[in-house]
C-alpha cells in the first residue's frame, strides 16, 4: 500500500462535514494538509506512526519503527499553518528539518477529518479524537447530550474534584494537573468545554451553560486565569460546588490518536501496514515546594 493510499483511505473512512462550521471540508482551506515529504506519496509504505504532535522524539522513534508515514494531529512547525518563510533563519527549525531529511518519510495531518467522524461498532458515528479521550477515560457509557462531539457527561457515581482530578491523570499517564475551585464538592455532570481563550463571548456562554446545566466540573484544554477560571473560583466561594481540572491540549486530545490504531486497519483493509502510536509525554512539568 502506497502512502497516498493510505491517506486516501483514512479520508474516505472519516466524515467529510467540518467540525467547525458543519459544512463539507474544503481540500483547498482544510488543515489536513502533507506537512513534509509530500514527494513521497507513491512509495510503499512501510509503517504508519500515529501521534498527537510529530515532535523531534517521535520522528526518532518512528526512524526507529522502520515507518515512513507520521499521521499527526497538529502542526508540524508550531506555528498552526506550518509556514515556513517565518521561520526560515530559526534554528530549531533547521535542526529539525535536518532530521527530517535524514528520516526520509512523510508527515500528514489529520485533524478536521478525524474531527468529522469515524464510526463506531454501534452504527452511530463521533469525534474520533474525543471519543478516543472518552475511551480513555472508560466514559463512552457516560456520554449526554450530543454524543457525536463526546463533551458531555454524567458519571455513574459521584466523586470529588480531587478525586476525578487524580483519576483523569492516572488514566491519562500525565505528571499532574492543576484544579481550580472547590476540590471537595460531588461531581457527576461534567465539560470539556473546548477553547477558553479569552474571547468575551464564547468563554460567557461556557458560563452559563456551566449555570443552566448544573455542571459540576469542566475538564479542559486551554484555561487563561481570567473569564470561565474566575467564575469557577468564585462560585466555590459561593458554596456552589464547581471545579475545572485543567488537563491541556494536547494532553486531551492524545487518546485520539491513540484510539486511531484500533481502527486504522479497518479503514485500510487488507495490505494496512503495521501502524504504531508514539505517545509525546506529558506535556508539563510540575515543580512543587520540596
Amino acid at each position: 500500500m502506497l502512502v497516498g493510499e493510505v491517506i486516501k483511505g483514512v479520508i474516505a473512512y472519516c466524515g467529510n462535514l467540518a467540525f467547525d462550521t458543519g459544512l463539507p471540508i474544503d481540500p483547498a482551506t482544510t488543515r489536513d494538509r502533507v506537512t513534509y515529504g509530500e514527494d513521497r506519496l507513491g512509495v510503499e509504505c512501510t509503517g504508519i506512526v500515529t501521534c498527537i504532535w510529530p515532535t523531534v522524539d517521535v520522528i526518532r522513534r518512528a526512524r526507529e519503527l522502520g515507518a515512513n508515514l507520521i499521521i499527526s494531529h497538529e502542526a508540524l512547525f508550531w506555528n498552526h499553518g506550518d509556514r515556513r518563510d517565518v521561520l526560515a533563519h530559526n534554528t530549531a527549525f533547521q535542526a529539525k528539518l535536518r532530521l527530517l531529511d535524514e528520516w526520509g518519510g512523510t508527515v500528514w495531518r489529520c485533524h478536521d477529518y478525524v474531527h468529522a467522524g469515524i464510526p463506531l461498532a454501534d452504527g452511530t458515528r463521533a469525534d474520533g479524537i474525543f471519543y478516543g479521550f472518552a475511551e480513555k477515560l472508560g466514559w463512552t457509557g457516560f456520554r449526554v447530550g450530543d454524543t457525536f462531539r463526546c463533551l458531555d457527561y454524567e458519571l455513574s457515581a459521584a466523586m470529588t474534584g480531587r478525586e476525578l482530578a487524580r483519576y483523569i491523570v492516572q488514566r491519562l499517564g500525565l505528571s499532574g494537573t492543576r484544579l481550580v475551585g472547590d476540590a471537595t464538592a460531588p461531581v457527576r455532570r461534567v465539560r470539556v468545554p473546548m477553547h477558553v481563550l479569552g474571547v468575551p463571548e464564547h468563554d460567557t456562554a461556557e458560563i452559563n451553560l456551566m449555570d443552566s446545566q448544573d455542571i459540576d466540573a469542566l475538564v479542559t484544554m486551554e484555561f487563561i486565569d481570567f473569564t470561565t477560571c474566575e467564575y469557577v473560583r468564585d462560585t466555590a466561594m459561593l458554596g456552589q460546588g464547581k471545579c475545572a481540572i485543567t488537563v491541556g491540549h494536547f494532553n486531551l486530545e492524545q487518546p485520539g490518536m491513540e484510539y486511531m490504531v484500533r481502527w486504522l486497519p479497518l479503514a485500510l483493509g487488507d495490505g494496512c501496514p503495521r501502524v504504531d502510536f508514539v505517545p509525546m509525554g506529558d506535556t508539563y512539568q510540575y515543580l512543587v515546594p520540596a
